[in-house]
């Protein structure tokens, strides 16, 4: 494992700690469960946002217990965790994005999960996996992400189309029938390049069999599978059937509320923006697994809770992630944010237990794919962002730029 902090990187940042100090734990010996202390957690984004009642709630039942949350915005959240690892004040607990764990990890910023106390059966085998780096886990599944196929129901009937696509060259077809006759612009809404391009290439690389970094780290993101892969998905820009133009927000609801995109990828977010903003397409629409080429694989996301090597709060901080981590949390906080639980056991009952739409998502999840953690994961799919653009705009055949992603790639894994 390789355990030396990055100096260069964490230098430029590291005056900007002294700033988030405050926020930090104080190291040293830990002061155990039960004793008078504060909890500092940083969580990002909409998480950031709604924990803070969470935590009220933990504190009724924990009254030595004060939990301090800070929101942080993804937009800056690298940089103050990097900045608050270089100064030794990582908060007790830290929300990790899967891109970032390994990283932090390898600075030895995070301390090993208590895996008699968190199991990894309780979990999807992908969310665990996420939070994994050198055989050791330093992050527990707190919530996931995967992506299916949404399409509307209603523009199939009229383009000929009958029942959802269940392989990639039904998918093709069907994309084909949605702009032919059914008189969308488009048949399929699919990322042409810039940042994170490759989280929309994710279901056609997993279902071809092809990946990015094999189980033990090493790049194979040139392999033949690889390869057919991302012609597939180049094909549809060659085709007219997916914009080549790339549109920083772009916001593929109102094309498909208009019609003019029949069907793209994404999660569970977007079943709820639907039923709320386009409540005349109810009805019209359904969600299906990822069409299949050698078998039908998404790709896994989500976030994990990791704790400070540094904090003198473990045993606290511990009982906290257990709490959000927990079956009963994880309901929970589906209510509160309708992020899907990587604990399995709260799909058991309740609202998600019922749900059709939710079932596809968790069967997807059965077979979801997540990257192996690595200190350099954003450099790496970056090199895959810039090669899946090189295609999609006609500049590269899918072989060329594929080797020339693996190369990049192989001077950034260890």
């Amino acid at each position: 494992m390789h355990r030396a902090v990055r100096t260069a990187s964490l230098a430029l940042v590291a005056a900007s700690a002294l700033t988030l100090s405050a926020c930090g734990g104080s190291g040293g010996k830990d002061v155990g469960a039960d004793a008078k202390q504060t909890l500092t957690v940083w969580a990002m984004g909409t998480e950031g946002e709604k924990l803070g009642d969470v935590a009220k709630e933990y504190e009724k039942a924990h009254p030595n217990v004060t939990v301090k949350v800070t929101p942080v915005g993804w937009d800056v959240a690298h940089q103050k965790l990097v900045a608050a690892a270089a100064a030794g004040k990582l908060p007790d607990v830290t929300q990790m994005g899967s891109s970032y764990l390994g990283e932090f990890a390898d600075m030895g910023a995070l301390e090993p999960v208590d895996t008699k106390a968190f199991k990894q059966g309780s979990f999807f085998s992908s969310a665990w996996d996420q939070g994994v780096y050198d055989g050791k886990a330093y992050g527990v599944p707190w919530y996931i992400d995967t992506r299916v196929l949404f399409y509307r129901t209603d523009l199939a009937k009229k383009a000929g189309i009958d029942g959802a696509p269940t392989t990639m060259a039904d998918l093709q077809k069907a994309a084909e029938a949605y702009h032919d006759k059914a008189g969308s612009k488009w048949g399929l809404s699919i990322q042409p390049s810039g940042l994170d391009t490759v989280q929309s290439f994710y279901p056609f690389l997993y279902s071809s069999g092809g990946a990015i970094l094999d189980d033990d780290g090493k790049p194979v993101v040139n392999s033949p599978a690889a390869v057919k892969a991302l012609e597939n998905y180049g094909s549809y820009y060659a085709k007219g059937l997916s914009d080549k133009v790339f549109r920083p927000g772009y916001d593929v609801t109102k094309d498909f509320n208009t019609g003019a995109v029949p069907m793209f990828f994404s999660g569970p977010w977007m079943v709820g923006l639907l039923n709320d903003n386009y409540p005349d397409l109810k009805g019209k629409w359904a969600v299906t697994a990822v069409p299949a080429d050698k078998s039908s694989v998404s790709m896994a996301g989500g976030s994990s809770l990791a704790i400070s090597a540094d904090s003198s709060h473990k045993a606290a901080a511990k009982d906290f992630v257990g709490y959000l981590t927990g079956a009963e949390g994880q309901a929970d906080w589906y209510k509160r944010t309708k992020d899907l639980p990587a604990n399995t056991q709260a799909w058991e009952t309740g609202e998600l237990a019922g749900d059709a739409d939710m079932k596809v998502f968790r069967k997807q999840m059965e077979s979801a794919k997540s990257l192996p953690a690595q200190p350099k994961l954003t450099e790496i799919t970056s090199k895959v962002d810039e090669a899946i653009g090189s295609v999609t705009q006609g500049k590269s055949s899918a072989k060329a730029a594929l080797d020339k992603a693996q190369s990049a790639i192989q001077s950034l894994v260890g």
